[in-house]
């Protein structure tokens, strides 16, 4: 009798370990990914505000990174130390100039599961954010910047002239929305626009694109271009966006953000 009793209650633990194990699994299948937003140049983490309210209305955990815009080795540094902060999955998101971090943050990154580039550069090995935006006709930026403020270490931040920004940069959102944009623009140092980026994580994850035919920043012809060389998975062309497509088109660009989300 006791050993009948003894094979019996081990088999009733090994069952249990097993469901265990099996719910472990089926929950750890069911985490949605921690979404983490990197914003460009002249931008900060505001401009994903409605992506946000979309993404977490829909359960999904949310970081705005604050991207540092001096380099595209040490912004990609501080992005990638926020990846490793997080327990589970992460979709990589970069607008602009963020699409180059993001670029080389997820490198050698197991739980980012995808990027998404919105109106972003995807450069690859040597290249560099300025070369790709003069890379095909349309940008207007250059005309557009102010005269460049001196750094202490050397060097200089650029911003965008703000009687220029709603025009250049964000002409599909209200005047007085960009006026603020203007105001609250973070400057990129200019050694970023022009380093030279490292080996490239789309080259093996997936990626997606979202982009506006209105964009003066980086001209849609490129941003196509970059999209179809990274083999995007899914593009999405918004007729007359502005480079702002995540302000202006936030429901948008959080569907093909779930879409990264969802990929298996």
């Amino acid at each position: 009798m006791k050993s009948h009793a003894f094979l019996v209650a081990v088999s009733l633990a090994a069952g249990l370990t097993q469901s265990n194990a099996q719910a472990q699994a089926m929950n750890t299948s069911s985490i949605k990914p921690t979404i983490v937003l990197v914003h460009g140049a002249f931008a900060d983490s505001s401009s994903w505000n409605g992506v946000v309210t979309h993404l977490t209305q829909s359960g999904y955990p949310v970081v705005a990174a604050a991207n540092p815009l001096r380099s595209v080795a040490g912004d990609a540094r501080y992005v990638a130390s926020i990846v490793d902060a997080i327990p589970g999955p992460v979709v990589l998101v970069g607008h602009s100039y963020g699409g180059a971090v993001i670029t080389n943050a997820a490198a050698g990154k197991s739980q980012v599961k995808s990027l998404v580039y919105v109106a972003a550069f995807a450069p690859d090995e040597g290249e560099s954010a300025g070369q790709l935006a003069g890379k095909f006709p349309g940008g207007t930026l250059g005309g557009a910047l102010a005269k460049p403020i001196p750094l202490p270490s050397g060097g200089v931040d650029l911003y965008i002239d703000q009687g220029k920004f709603w025009q250049q940069f964000a002409a599909d959102v209200s005047e007085s929305q960009a006026r603020l944009m203007a105001a609250a623009q973070r400057p990129i140092a200019e050694a970023a626009l022009v380093e030279a980026s490292g080996a490239p994580a789309w080259k093996k994850l997936p990626s997606y694109f979202v982009y506006g035919t209105g964009d003066l920043n980086i001209p849609a012809a490129g941003l196509g271009f970059m999209a179809d060389r990274a083999g995007s998975r899914k593009t999405v062309v918004i007729e007359g966006a502005s480079h702002v497509v995540m302000t202006s088109h936030p429901q948008a660009v959080a569907d093909l953000i779930e879409s990264a989300a969802a990929v298996r």
